[in-house]
């Protein structure tokens, strides 16, 4: 994901210009150290005539920044800062305040506190977004919440291009998979795109015979099937697949969704399963079943802060201090602790499945789930410790049932009735890490209530 970053250093006219200058240089070196594409507008004092400040606005123009980062090198009277900020008052800011020193026993400041909180008010008073970090002598930069923050403004523009296919909607007639359209396009971004199952059928008889060769030769040869295969089975997996993909392109998906049980199982006879794990393997899209659009724009969310591709789980069973969460269909590779592991098993009505049994990663989680209620959009929220889950299994598989793809997650940023009252889906999107600063700024950016 593009960071691109906007960067200008305030300090007064009266402080001397090198140690302004010093500071702005280690500031922009941490930046630069974090990998961020950067420029430099340059040192800011209050000129008399504003020049320094008219200087930066003209460095700045026309460069398409995700934010833009205000640093405070001492004080500064805070009307040279505005005639700079309020050019880019449409852009997300980060106020940054550095620090003093300690030379021969004394602590030694440029007062850039000072500067930061008469600052602070006025961008709150004027309407900016933005969030307010600031150094601490003897303590290292700020980099965590540096980077929380520009990750955070990063994923708000990539969302506002972001666009999600869903083949059929509102699968077995749920309701949390629903989405309103006007607001996800307007408050968030996302463009969410149809796409009807008669296309891909349609599409089989277009697709390249070496292309679907290549694919049952890939499946065959990486992934590890539990009982023997019929080589038929793979070759539609693949087949479908390579029609969804001929739609991902085109249109330019960053994630999908498909009409599960009443569309893929119901009408073609073929649980989706493999075919999910191809599209990621392929395409690099995130996916989801059941036409969960809204399981797919947090996916987007949680990859843009993450970087991962982040898969979806669904809840089974809550005790005093875990919750199983667990996938009845696949999981995509990144996430697959091991060998892609497929067991061709029966169903309830459906004879023919390939079912994925693949191990998932374990290890620290954030979980989350993106909702909309009462006219406003919500995040639920929470982080624990993954681990290897018990032995189980759903009621309905044939003996030996299959230990499906599952976490057992402990929570410790909630209770599990805390969590359990909070819980706004049967679907939850994992990240691995804790990325709650980051989802904290962009909830705050995006005007979407964040319930942890």
């Amino acid at each position: 994901m593009d960071k691109r970053v906007g960067f200008v250093c305030f300090g007064e006219v009266n402080t001397p210009i090198e140690r302004l200058q010093m500071k702005h240089d280690e500031a922009l070196g941490v930046l630069k150290d974090m990998g961020y594409d950067l420029l430099d507008a340059g040192l800011v004092i209050d000129d008399e005539k504003y020049a320094t400040a008219d200087a930066a606005v003209e460095k700045l123009r026309g460069f398409d920044m995700c934010c833009l980062v205000v640093c405070v090198a001492g004080w500064v009277p805070t009307h040279a800062v505005i005639r700079v900020t309020d050019q880019y008052r449409h852009i997300p800011m980060l106020l940054w305040g550095l620090c003093g020193w300690k030379e021969n026993g004394r602590i030694i400041t440029t007062a850039e506190q000072a500067g930061t909180s008469a600052i602070r008010p006025t961008f709150e008073a004027l309407g900016y977004d933005f969030k307010y970090v600031y150094n601490i002598i003897g303590k290292d930069y700020p980099r965590a919440k540096l980077d929380a923050f520009i990750s955070a403004c990063a994923a708000r523009r990539a969302l506002r291009d972001a666009r999600v296919g869903t083949m059929g909607y509102r699968d077995m007639l749920l309701f949390g998979t629903q989405y309103e359209g006007n607001s996800m396009r307007g408050q968030l971004g996302v463009e969410v795109e149809p796409y009807e199952m008669l296309e891909m059928v349609r599409a089989l008889d277009t697709l390249e015979p070496d292309k679907i060769a290549e694919g049952v030769k890939y499946v065959k040869e990486n992934w590890k099937f539990e009982k023997p295969c019929d080589e038929a089975i793979i070759e539609k997996g693949v087949k479908y697949a390579l029609a969804i993909g001929k739609k991902i392109t085109e249109r330019g998906w960053e994630a999908i969704t498909l009409l599960d049980v009443d569309g893929m199982k119901k009408l073609e006879g073929f649980p989706p399963a493999m075919v999910f794990i191809l599209l990621e393997h392929y395409y690099h899209v995130l996916t989801t079943p059941e036409n969960d659009v809204m399981g797919c724009v947090t996916q987007l969310i949680m990859k843009y802060l993450s970087g991962q591709t982040v898969p979806y789980l669904e809840y089974y069973e809550f005790f005093e201090n875990s919750i199983i969460a667990g996938v009845p269909d696949y999981i995509p590779e990144p996430v697959t602790d091991g060998p892609v592991t497929v067991l061709p098993a029966a169903f309830g009505l459906l004879n023919t499945s390939l079912l994925c049994v693949s191990k998932v990663k374990t290890g620290y989680v954030t979980c989350a789930r993106l909702a909309y209620m009462h006219g406003r959009y919500r995040m639920h929220v929470y982080t624990g410790e993954a681990k290897t889950p018990p032995a189980w299994n759903e009621y309905g598989w044939d003996d030996p049932a299959p230990q499906l793809p599952s976490l057992e997650i402990f929570p410790d940023s909630c209770t599990v009735e805390e969590f359990a009252q909070n819980v706004c889906c049967q679907h939850v999107i994992v990240a691995y890490g804790d990325y709650t600063e980051q989802l904290r700024d962009f909830c705050k950016l995006m005007d979407i209530d964040l319930v942890m």
